[in-house]
């Protein structure tokens, strides 16, 4: 069966590009977004893991492009649409994925690690949205913005001050511009992963060992208690919610950051 086969392909003759599709979340997506028939662009800082994503899609059945580059660099992002337009004919999903984590506390983080951490999260969603929106605007098509926000974004963590503070960005950013665009019938909305069995959570997890002193695995375990649906989230389950918001079903829908992390968060 090919990776288009799973059912219909409600992405048929679209093309997604999604950032830092490498691995984790990203990859998930843009496998997901293959699957409902559309060819996919696979950007992420490491080349080797951007190609590795871009084959397993090829061999699905769908046509992908592997491309490397940092989305703190503007021009990198426009690069990425450009090259995803001139190689797979157009673009059609834009999905600002890629994102990092710092574990440090609001007193002593530094000007180092918040530039570092706005640079990738925010900066390259603001980038992103930029690109997407002047290609749509070129082309004269309707298109969707889709971003990484996060339950930080609605509800601050201790030691993870620094990254909710670039996920209420991203909120307020998928706000603005949904708001900026509807009336070019570009929609602009935002995923809000909670915790996903991904490198980034390792990263965490480490992190806190060195700097709060925990045991190994010891902050990972009280997140994963905490979560009513009783078990870590998988990267798939993020996926199932950007297939929606990439699909027809979400075209009458615009400026939402919508929480998915099996019941951390309430609204």
């Amino acid at each position: 069966m090919t990776i288009e086969g799973k059912a219909a392909a409600p992405l048929r003759s679209k093309v997604a590009l999604v950032t830092g599709a490498g691995r984790g979340i990203g990859r998930a997506i843009a496998l997901r977004l293959a699957a409902d028939g559309a060819d996919v662009a696979v950007a992420d800082i490491d080349p080797d893991t951007a190609a590795k994503t871009a084959n397993e899609i090829a061999e699905g059945g769908r046509r992908s492009l592997a491309l490397s580059g940092d989305v703190s660099d503007r021009d990198a992002v426009f690069g990425f649409v450009d090259a995803a337009v001139a190689g797979l004919g157009g673009l059609d999903v834009m999905v600002n994925n890629a994102g990092i984590v710092q574990v440090s506390s609001i007193l002593t983080v530094t000007r180092a690690e918040l530039d570092t951490i706005f640079g990738v999260n925010v900066y390259g969603v603001v980038y992103g949205i930029q690109a997407a929106a002047a290609h749509y605007r070129a082309a004269g098509k309707r298109g969707k913005i889709i971003n990484a926000a996060s339950i930080a974004g609605h509800q601050g963590s201790a030691a993870l001050g620094a990254y909710a503070t670039t996920k209420f960005g991203v909120v307020g950013l998928t706000q603005s511009a949904a708001k900026e665009l509807a009336g070019e019938g570009i929609t602009v909305n935002a995923y809000c992963p909670g915790i996903v069995d991904t490198p980034m959570w390792e990263v965490i997890d480490a992190e806190s060992v060195a700097k709060l002193d925990t045991e190994p695995g010891q902050v990972t375990q009280a997140a994963v208690d905490g979560i009513p649906l009783g078990r870590m989230q998988r990267p798939e389950d993020v996926a199932s919610l950007v297939s929606y918001l990439a699909g027809p079903d979400a075209d009458y829908m615009t400026g939402q950051s919508v929480v998915i992390d099996g019941g951390i968060v309430m609204r």
